[in-house]
């Protein structure tokens, strides 16, 4: 089978956020081929370099390959039907003919976990919860809370601890009181001399991921007993399932039925043990015990959308 020619059985799936895009090329459920490139994201790369990412990673997915006959992307920011129209245009263009579905990347959680319903968080650089209930198939009940972005939002993410530590330096500054381990220790992580270099450094270096990635400063400290560090991650365990809380309760339980599921996702929710146990405490006070951590790449979420022709509205 050549690449001008069209596999019934061949899905593509992509994972597209602000920073990457992640493509899987399967046939008949076999995975085939994989791709990684730079975002293909319109609302953060623009339109135009958009494009060009996709051409890039649809060329490399059809090298010796089949053209895929069906093709699910989950895309961060994808809120509105405009948006997704936006993107499911740009696809078209690379993969003419196929059965094109666009949806908000959270959806692609709980397929990458084998779930129908349940619950998905994220917590990555950003913050956002999104489920489905318990008929809620294509068309069924859905409900998203957060993911309103940092200057709005965000409460819990990699970004909001790392600002929360920030602010926490600065009001020790304004107190007149000397610079704590957390103050010093965030300092010297962004290459600091001084806890008092830090407003000017924040603001000169506005960009998300930066901070969000000095929350493992926050972290560390937290699991050593440092007690500001200790309140700053409590602090985002409870932003996290307050989220979580709100979907459960919009989504509210069929007759009959058990809890739904919570999938945590995102590098943060994935990588800190500290803040997983956190978490899992305050959830099993809403009634929510089955607490998974997603152990599965969520463009594998997409591709089994895409295979299985369940396509959410998210």
């Amino acid at each position: 089978m050549t690449a001008g020619t069209r596999a019934r059985g061949a899905v593509v799936g992509l994972d597209v956020g602000g920073s990457k895009t992640h493509a899987v090329l399967t046939i008949d459920g076999v995975q085939t081929a994989e791709v990684l490139a730079g975002s293909a994201n319109p609302s953060s790369v623009g339109a135009e370099e958009a494009g060009r990412q996709l051409a890039g990673v649809f060329a490399r997915l059809a090298d010796g390959n089949p053209r895929p006959a069906r093709v699910c992307a989950g895309v961060a920011g994808a809120d509105t039907d405009e948006s997704r129209a936006v993107f499911a245009g740009l696809l078209a263009k690379h993969a003419p003919g196929a059965e094109i579905a666009v949806v908000h990347d959270t959806a692609l959680l709980l397929a990458a976990a084998g779930l129908e319903t349940g619950i998905a968080l994220i917590a990555g650089t950003g913050s956002v919860a999104w489920g489905r209930g318990a008929d809620g198939t294509a068309g069924g009940r859905e409900a998203r809370v957060g993911g309103w972005g940092y200057l709005l939002g965000d409460e819990g993410s990699g970004y909001w601890v790392a600002r929360a530590a920030v602010r926490h330096a600065l009001e020790r500054l304004d107190l007149g009181d000397g610079p704590d381990r957390l103050s010093q220790q965030l300092a010297a992580d962004c290459g600091l001399q001084g806890a008092e270099e830090l407003l000017g450094h924040f603001y000169a270096n506005p960009e998300r991921r930066y901070w969000a990635s000095r929350s493992r400063v926050v972290f560390e400290l937290a699991a050593a007993g440092d007690p500001a560090s200790t309140v700053i991650v409590a602090g985002a365990a409870d932003a996290l399932a307050y989220l979580v809380a709100r979907v459960a309760g919009r989504l509210g339980r069929a007759d009959g039925q058990p809890p739904l599921p919570v999938v945590m996702a995102g590098g943060m929710a994935v990588n800190q043990p500290l803040l997983q146990r956190h978490l899992r405490d305050r959830l099993a006070g809403h009634g929510l015990h089955d607490v998974r951590v997603l152990d599965a790449d969520p463009v594998h979420g997409a591709v089994r959308l895409a295979a299985g022709h369940l396509i959410p509205t998210a």
